[in-house]
Order: C-alpha cells, then structure tokens, then sequence
C-alpha cells in the first residue's frame, strides 16, 4: 500500500493518501524497499524519543539501489581525496555521542544570538522586495524565497553579498547525493570537487574565525569548540558547516513559499494575520504543520519490536512521515484545515521531535516571521499570478515556482 508515496503525483498532493493510511495502515511495509512506514502522530512521536531502539546511525546511501551506493562512494572517495570526507556527527549519530554536538549547535543557535541577526535579516528582506515591488508581481520562489535563507547564510559563512551565486552553487554540490543528483561517474566527480572547494574556503574562515572572532554564527560555533575538552575536528567542523547548509536553505526556502501558497488559498487567513500581525507567529507554525518541508525521515531498529501490533524486526528501516502525523485527526482537531488562530500549534513534527528535533529551528522560524512581518506590510493584495510548479520527490515537500502578484 505505501509504495504510492513513489508516485509523483501522490508526492505533489499527499494529505488524502496519509488519511488512507492512517485509517487503513498506520504502519505498512513499502513493497521493493522494506521500509516500514509509520503515520501517526503517537507512533512518531515514541519512536522519535526512543534513541536506543531507534537509531539514527545510517546513511542515506544504506537505503538505495547499488548504483545509487557506488555513486555515492565514488563521491565520498573523491571528497576525501580532494578535502575532508564526511564524519558522522548530528545528523548520523545517537545519544551520548549526539549529544555533544547538540549541545555545542545549541550555543550557537541560543535565542539570544538570533535576535541579534532581526536587523541584518529585514535589510535582506527589504533589498529582496525592492527588487519586484514596482513590477506589481513576481517568481516568489527564485525572487525571494529562495534568495532569503542563501543570503543570510552565505553572509554567517563571510561571502560577500555578490557571492550568493557561489553559495547556491555550494549548496548544490552538498545536495546532490541526498537529492538523487549523482547520475554517472562523472557528475559525482564534479559534485565532490565543487564541495571539496566549499570545504577549502570553510577551512581558511574557521583559521580566521579563531584567530580575530567575527559576530557570526561561525565564529560562534568555533568558540564553542575551544572551550570543550575536546575541541572539534577539522572533519567535525566541516560536517557541521555541511548539515547547517544543506539543513537551512532549501528546506527554509520551502518553508517560506508554502505559507505565501496557503495565505494566498485561504485570503480570510490573510485577512486576519494583516489585521492582527502577531499573528504571523502562528501563521509560520500553521503553515509548516500543514506543508512540512521535510515530509519524513528514517530511523533503524536495533532490536526486535512491535508497533501497532506489527512485528519490526532488528536492522529494519522505519520512514518516520512528519508530513502524515501533522495531519492526524488523533493529535489536531480539523488537521486538513488551515488556522492561524490553531491552538496548541507548535506541537506539529516539522523539525522533528525528542534529541534529534532540529537545532536550527530558531533561525528558520525567525526567518520566517521575519520575512511575512516585511512581505505581509509592504504589498498589498497578493494573489496568485498562475499556476505553482513542484519538485517532486519522497522526502521534501518543495515549490519550484509560485507566481504571486500585488499592489
């Protein structure tokens, strides 16, 4: 029954097949992968908590076709010949190991340090705005959407705001193998060379960053590798910087364009975020409990266990879909509705849940709100300009063009 998710036009409108497979099979074996994909909200959310029977430990490689995995070690091996091979650390890794790396990440992503990023990020904001408001419309996704979370990391990352192109082409490189983009020998050559060039540039920033500290999230994050008794490493740094990139762009730029999409498909929510704007707090929760940029992700199962009654043997894959437990009727009332007003609304699975919640969650929330406090008091009338265009694919929820137009 899940293998639907493989189809592209499930994955473009997925809300009505999660409520099948709530209702049908909360857990179901996904025919030709083995994995056992889960859909309630309860279920994820213990699994999620539970780091000992359900490991993070495993690569993304572990979960495709033979191709795919040869691909993929030519890349590794070509990174690790060309710059520093990648390490597990957040991402890859469990408690108590996990841990240190959080808590460092923490540090560097306190509510403090964010606050201190609002001006820097209206000043994006704005620049962006004006480039299209005289024209009365715009491609929000490559126009703003986009642009937003790539400039405000390339700026942490010490790239001058010209370089925005350099970073998108970073970005992609770092991408390519979770993203299927490793085609032949060739593109996952060119791919490990353009992230080795990334890793040599990381590398002369995080030297600099130690030794004349900048107001950056980089020269926070090198800080608080020094004052540990075991300072990171070079491949740990590297990771890191690697996880926070891939992490915070596309899937911020999502995150962004599907709250424009659903205000401009519900203008009575519009209405009321424009007549109360403390709103917008919420519009950003709402928005990615109803859209989450990241649909699922995968666990493994260390041990023999059971889950609704289904037997999960030891050494299975279990697809965790954050997209279908946002949904469940059980966890929130009218799930398939748009609200601002939603109580209880930062209880969605969008950056996750227990030691694994995503750390950069601060940032993309504020980029968020940031964003509709300038977008939502600068342009009036917003309304859809034609029709939406998708990137399809398993694990993100993901807009390539959404033309909007205004006053």
């Amino acid at each position: 029954m899940a293998e639907r998710l493989l189809d592209p036009a499930v994955q473009r409108d997925p809300f009505g097949y999660y409520r099948q497979l709530r209702q049908d099979a909360p857990v179901s074996l996904m025919p030709g992968t083995g994995f056992y994909v889960l859909t309630r909200y309860e279920d994820l959310r213990a699994v999620l908590r539970d780091t000992e029977t359900f490991s993070s430990t495993l690569d993304l490689e572990e979960l495709s076709g033979e191709r795919a995995r040869r691909l993929a070690a030519l890349f590794n091996e070509r990174l690790a010949e060309k710059g520093w091979a990648h390490v597990p650390t957040l991402h890859q890794s469990d408690p108590p190991e996990h841990t240190r790396y959080r808590r460092l990440l923490s540090k560097v992503f306190s509510p403090g340090r964010v606050r201190q990023l609002v001006p820097g990020l209206e000043l994006v904001c704005d620049r962006l705005i004006d480039s299209f408001a005289g024209r009365g419309r715009c491609e929000f996704v490559s126009e703003f959407a986009f642009p937003l979370p790539g400039i405000v990391i390339s700026e942490q990352l010490g790239l001058e705001p010209g370089q925005i192109d350099t970073f998108r082409h970073w970005a992609d490189a770092m991408l390519a193998p979770a993203q299927g983009l490793l085609t032949d020998e060739d593109t996952a050559i060119g791919y490990a060379d353009i992230e080795a060039e990334a890793q040599h540039y990381l590398a002369e920033v995080f030297h600099a960053r130690r030794a004349r500290p900048a107001d950056d999230l980089i020269s926070a994050l090198v800080a608080a590798s020094d004052e540990e008794q075991r300072p990171l490493s070079m491949h740990e740094l590297q990771n890191l910087l690697h996880q926070l990139i891939t992490g915070g762009y596309i899937t911020t730029a999502d995150a962004i364009t599907s709250a424009m999409w659903l205000l401009v498909r519900n203008p009575e929510q519009m209405r009321r975020v424009r007549a109360d704007p403390s709103l917008i707090k919420a519009l950003a929760e709402e928005s990615l409990r109803m859209l989450a940029p990241v649909q699922g992700l995968f666990r493994k199962a260390t041990r023999d266990t059971v889950i609704r009654g289904v037997p999960i043997p030891a050494g299975s894959i279990l697809h965790v879909r954050y997209g279908a437990a946002n949904r469940d009727e059980e966890a929130f009332a009218r799930p398939d509705e748009f609200d601002v007003t939603r109580e209880h609304v930062t209880r969605h699975m969008s950056f996750g849940q227990g030691p694994h919640a995503c750390v950069g969650a601060p940032l993309a929330r504020q980029e968020m709100v940031t964003a509709f406090e300038r977008l939502l008091g600068r342009l009036d009338g917003i309304g859809l300009d034609g029709e939406p265009g998708y990137r399809e694919g398993l694990l993100f929820y993901s807009f390539g063009t959404l033309p909007i137009r205004f006053a």
